[in-house]
Order: structure tokens, then C-alpha cells, then sequence
């Protein structure tokens, strides 16, 4: 039995998407170079001596000049290269209009053995692309040619469904408030043959208006792409050709292009991307229909040109009003937690207030960093996934503003009187805003469910980065995290109920909001697994009786209508494992490969889709089984089993609906 009892919650536990993550690792498409292996990658990245250089990494010991950030750098970034697997980096800095420094560390290509170049190698900046677009999209409102508050559809040819009354505005694609659910498929690709235009895959992927525009933070790669294509539209140019002519020459950033696939006269400084330092092995180019949303490669240098126009109020490719209309028109729907600007979002580091974007492609991680009050910037970006290279793009930008912008945190201010009341209030049960809703990506979104309870001194607990984090009450409805300056806040509609719930680090553009009882996995995974139990304790007993039959030489007990019953009922019991194996294989092919959510899995999706109608001839079998059983003679036991068959298949039909595996579109 206790066997049973944990192969039962080992299939639920799968079947609800416990452990499922983006795991965007891809199998080697080629064996690891035998002349330059990775351990020997590692020991040229990490110095012979095997010891720390002697820099201090406290906070405030560094003077900001150019000597002195190099020599942090080499004693801070090798190891950290060495402790996440990550083959190569660049980390560029710029201050007071000029380029302080541009390095780069380890390979950007293993099999070549050609290290990474600050100022010549290209790297995937990911998302810190969309800064781009929005810098264009701010000189066209500069010149006139578009409107902020002008609704979307004057700009384009298609109709993008919104049941709401308040249309989608230019200014809520900046601002990440369009409404739009999240859509993901073709969103990476690696065979050229399937990569599309611009405008054909915003006419493909269109999404769901999910949120009511304007209200609602909620990341989308859609709206930074139908961003450029209102670039094109106007400007009559190709979003790469408007970039290339009003940014990137202004700037004299000659080794960055949007283009895909990648110009031939870019190719030989561009970094290959890695899965890991100990694979090592050369993964393919990633390509980017929603190019505007985060197909750019730069070199480290050319990014901090980018980033010294922004700090120079906009110049060469803003006027000095334009630029501070980006930067300091604030959308803060959770105050006092980070804003989002027009594009750049606001950031709290270490105490310390910046504006900028983090980026991730499959193998590329990156983050964009402006002090704005310091004329300072930072660029750090690495070409592997490995063990850690999001912590590595966001601990070097932490640790430069520590050694060089110390700001004094203080102690923990103390819980207010109001944090029984308001606790009580807050806590729940909570799902992200950047999510899939109406097709079948809704079950990552459940699983990610956040459970807040409220602890014996009246803090906030939830699980939070891999541990149990306790958070207080230091200003009403605000609460911070224990040993750190990370907050959390919520917003309460006019009944004095949570709306939104919003952690500082990403309140600017994904925000949590409650979640209805009757889709909660508090309710939904257990009944899951009591309906797992039932229906696989009633597939199990159905060959273990016949073979106890078969031992005692017994003959079959029931005939006619009965019988017939009975071997349906299991049928159907058989129909639910093929649903749950034709969904998990699907879920298991898009969580292990990012390429795979592309046309390429539309036949994987539609079986799954249409294993649906199992469930549903299951359900009918079994309450067609329910009145057979009860107008027989059949045994007390019997007759509540049977009634307890149709409770499972409404579970897992229930189950279905709420996680959006019911439809059957093709588009995700």
C-alpha cells in the first residue's frame, strides 16, 4: 500500500507539472573538441595561482577609475566564470561620457580557442534589446509621427481582438500594460527555413487580451515586437535598416546588428553560444522572429555607447525633453515598489536606484545597469546557461554598485501594529500575470502558484529562491524580506481586497494576482491525486483479479450488461493514462528544448488536444456504469466505487479546464 500511495503521488506530482521549469539545455549536436577541452577552457579562464587576486570586495574600498575596475574584475570575474560553468563574458562600463572599460573574459568559441574581445566580439543581449525599440519608438513620437496615447490599431493593418472598452495604446506597450497573455510559440528557432518576417509572425502569434489594457503589468515579447512593427509602418523601413540609420551609425556602433540570420561581415566576431563550460559544446544561432523584442547582437563596446547616449540625455538620438519623458514618466502601479519607465524599468541595487533591462536568449544572459544620478553604466553578458549565469549578470552589477556606490542599508525597520490585520488580508493563494491563460502553457502558470501564509509573529512566509522566506510589515501594506532590501507590496481594489501583489525586483512588468478558489492547486492537487488513486487502483485490480481468477481456477462473475460494464469502465480508466502520457510527453518536449515550440510540434499538441475526448468517453462510460451497477445486485462496496469513477473523470476534466488544455488551438 505504501508502494501504491507513492506511485500515485509520484504520476500526480508529474501530471500537475511539479518540477516542470524551462530547462533550456539542448542535447550536443556535435562531440567536445578533443585538442582544447573544456578543463583546459577553465584553466586558461581562471589564473595558475589558483588564489583570489587581491582585491577587496567590501563595500565602498573602490575609487571609480578605470585601473581599478579592471583589477576587480580579474579578481572577481574568472572564478565566477569557473563557479558557474560559463565560458565567456563581457562586462563593460562607462562613466562620464566615455567608455571607462570593455573586457572580456574566457572564449567565445572553445573549438577556435578564441577568447571573448570587449571591444570586437558580439554576444545576445537578449531582452536588453527592447531598448532599442523603444528608442526608436520615442524618436518617432519626437518627430511627431506617433502618439503615445494613440491607440495601437492606427499604426497597423490587423485586427487584435480586446473585449475590453479601454483599447491598447502605444504607451502600454512601453509600459508592459497592453493586457496581452504570454505567447511563445516560434519564438526562438534554429532552422532558417522556419524563421519568418516580422509582420507574418505578429499576424500568426496573436495573443489574448487577457488583462484590461492599462491595469496590469505584465511582461510581453509580442508587444516589444508589435512596437517595431509600428516602427517600420511609419518609418517605411525595415525595423533592422530604422535601427541601423538612426541608432547605430548615430552612435558609431559598427560591430551590432538586428539582421537574421546573422550577416556574413558579422560572423567571424560572434560568439558562439554554450550550454555549459563542462559541455563545451558549439550550440546553433538562435534566431528571433520578434526580432524587436530581442534578436540584437553588440559588441560590449557598442553597447556602452548605447548606454552613454541614454545617460547623456538622450544624445545624439534624443532631444534632451525626449529623453527625460522616457526616463521620468513613471508607471507605478504598486507603490513605493520599482516603476516601469517608457522601456527601461526601474531597479532597487543594494539600496541604490538604476534603470535598465536584464536579457535571456537559450544560451545568452544578460543585464544593462544606468546609474542615472551617478552618470555611471554597467553591461555584463555571458554565452552559457551553465549553473548560474543569472546570478552572474545580476552579482556583478550587485557587486560594482557595493564597491563603488555604498549605500547604507540600516537596520530592519520595526513590524507595525497593523501586520496581524493586514496579513490576514494578504494571504493566499496567487498566480503570475506572465503566463499563458486560455491555451495550454496555463499549467506552468499553475504550478507556479504562490501560497502566502501569514506566521505566528504575523510576517508574511512563502517559499521564495529556493528557501523559506519570512517578510515584515514596515509600512502599511508594504512588507521586506529579512537580510535584504527586497520588498513586497500589494494593491487593494475599492472593497479593500488584494488586487495585486508585487515583489520590488520585477514589480515594474509581472505582477501576482489572487487566484480564485476553484483554480487553486491548494484544492486542485489533492483532489488530483485522490482522482489519480482512484482511477489507477481501479486499471491495477482489474489484471490482479483476473489472474487471482485465473490461480483459483474461478470463473468471471458477471455476464451480460454487467460484464459489459465492467470492461468498459476499466477501458475508460485506460483512456485517462494515454491522456496523462500524450500531455506529459508534450510538456516534457517544450520544458526541455525552447525550439521545439514552433509549427514543428503542432502534431505532439493536437494529439494531446484530442486525447481530450477520452476523458470525456470515459466520464460517459462511467456513469453509464454508475446506473448499471445500482440496478443490479451488486455489492455496497461496488456501488460507491462506481460513483466514485465519475467524480475522477470530472476531476480531471475540472483539472483540464482550469489549466487551458480543453481548446484546441494551435497557437500558444
Amino acid at each position: 500500500m505504501n508502494m501504491m500511495r507513492h506511485a500515485v503521488a509520484g504520476i500526480a506530482a508529474a501530471l500537475v507539472g511539479f518540477g516542470l521549469t524551462t530547462v533550456l539545455a539542448q542535447d550536443p549536436m556535435v562531440d567536445p573538441v578533443s585538442d582544447l577541452p573544456a578543463e583546459a577552457v577553465m584553466e586558461d579562464v581562471l589564473p595558475a595561482a589558483q588564489e583570489p587576486a587581491p582585491v577587496s570586495l567590501d563595500p565602498g574600498t573602490g575609487v571609480l577609475t578605470k585601473s581599478d575596475v579592471d583589477t576587480w574584475l580579474d579578481g572577481f570575474m574568472p572564478y565566477a566564470l569557473k563557479d558557474g560553468g560559463i565560458v565567456g563574458a563581457v562586462v563593460t562600463v562607462v562613466a562620464d561620457g566615455e567608455i571607462l572599460t570593455s573586457r572580456g573574459f574566457g572564449y567565445a568559441d572553445i573549438e577556435n580557442g578564441v577568447k571573448v574581445d570587449g571591444d570586437a566580439t558580439l554576444f545576445r543581449p537578449g531582452s536588453v534589446s527592447k531598448l532599442f525599440t523603444w528608442t526608436a519608438i520615442m524618436q518617432l513620437v519626437e518627430q511627431g509621427q506617433v502618439d503615445l496615447d494613440e491607440p495601437v490599431a492606427t499604426y497597423i493593418d490587423y485586427d487584435i481582438p480586446n473585449d475590453f472598452d479601454t483599447p491598447i495604446t502605444v504607451r502600454h506597450l512601453l509600459t508592459h500594460t497592453a493586457g496581452f497573455e504570454e505567447v511563445v510559440k516560434n519564438l526562438i528557432l534554429e532552422d532558417e527555413e522556419m524563421f519568418m518576417s516580422l509582420e507574418d509572425y505578429l499576424k500568426s502569434a496573436v495573443p489574448g487580451v487577457v488583462f484590461e489594457p492599462g491595469t496590469i503589468p505584465a511582461y510581453s515579447n509580442y508587444a516589444t515586437g508589435l512596437a517595431g512593427y509600428i516602427v517600420e509602418r511609419v518609418s517605411g523601413l525595415s525595423f533592422e535598416a530604422y535601427v541601423n540609420e538612426n541608432i547605430f551609425q548615430p552612435l558609431g556602433m559598427e560591430s551590432s546588428t538586428f539582421a537574421q540570420p546573422l550577416p556574413e561581415e558579422f560572423q567571424a566576431n560572434m560568439s558562439v553560444g554554450y550550454t555549459n563550460a563542462a559541455d563545451g559544446t558549439a550550440q546553433g544561432y538562435e534566431l528571433i522572429p520578434a526580432g524587436p523584442a530581442g534578436s540584437l547582437a553588440a559588441s560590449g563596446s557598442d553597447m556602452g555607447r548605447f548606454m552613454i547616449a541614454h545617460l547623456n540625455e538622450g544624445g545624439p538620438l534624443l532631444q534632451p525633453e525626449t529623453s527625460r519623458q522616457m526616463l521620468e514618466t513613471l508607471d507605478q502601479k504598486t507603490p513605493p515598489l520599482n516603476a516601469m519607465a517608457l522601456g527601461f524599468f526601474e531597479q532597487n541595487i543594494r539600496g541604490l536606484r538604476s534603470l535598465g533591462h536584464a536579457g535571456d536568449t537559450m544560451y545568452f544572459h544578460s543585464n544593462l545597469a544606468l546609474f542615472l544620478d551617478k552618470d555611471v553604466g554597467i553591461y555584463v553578458s555571458v554565452n552559457s546557461s551553465g549553473e548560474g549565469a543569472s546570478p552572474i549578470r545580476l552579482e556583478v552589477v550587485n557587486e560594482f554598485a557595493m564597491r563603488y556606490f555604498p549605500e547604507a542599508r540600516g537596520e530592519l525597520p520595526p513590524r507595525l501594529d497593523t501586520a496581524a490585520e493586514h496579513g490576514a488580508k494578504v494571504a493566499g493563494v496567487y498566480e503570475t500575470s506572465r503566463a499563458g491563460i486560455t491555451n495550454f502553457i496555463a499549467l506552468l502558470r499553475f504550478q507556479g502558484q504562490l501560497t502566502v501564509a501569514l506566521d505566528a509573529d504575523n510576517d508574511l512566509t512563502f517559499p521564495f529562491m529556493g528557501g523559506q522566506a519570512v517578510w515584515r510589515e514596515v509600512e502599511p501594506w508594504v512588507w521586506q524580506k529579512e537580510d535584504s532590501y527586497e520588498r513586497l507590496s500589494v494593491r487593494l481594489d475599492d472593497d479593500g481586497n488584494v488586487e495585486i501583489l508585487a515583489f520590488e525586483f520585477i514589480s515594474p512588468f509581472t505582477v501576482y494576482t489572487p487566484v480564485p478558489a476553484w483554480k487553486s492547486s491548494a484544492l486542485l492537487n489533492p483532489l488530483i491525486m485522490l482522482a489519480l488513486g482512484i482511477i489507477l487502483l481501479t486499471l491495477l485490480f482489474w489484471p490482479v483479479r483476473a489472474v487471482v481468477r485465473w490461480r483459483y481456477g474461478s470463473t468471471f462473475p458477471l455476464s451480460g450488461k454487467e460484464a459489459l460494464s465492467y470492461r468498459l469502465v476499466r477501458l475508460g480508466t485506460v483512456f485517462v493514462v494515454v491522456w496523462m502520457v500524450l500531455w506529459l510527453w508534450a510538456f516534457m518536449t517544450l520544458t526541455s528544448d525552447l525550439t521545439a515550440l514552433s509549427d514543428s510540434f503542432t502534431v505532439q499538441l493536437r494529439m494531446a488536444q484530442l486525447s481530450q475526448l477520452l476523458l470525456y468517453a470515459g466520464l460517459a462510460i462511467s456513469l453509464w456504469n454508475v446506473a448499471t451497477v445500482w440496478t443490479s445486485k451488486s455489492s455496497w462496496f461496488a456501488r460507491l466505487w462506481s460513483v466514485l469513477l465519475p467524480v475522477a473523470f470530472v476531476i480531471f476534466i475540472w483539472f483540464a479546464a482550469v489549466n487551458g488544455m480543453l481548446t484546441f488551438r494551435a497557437d500558444f
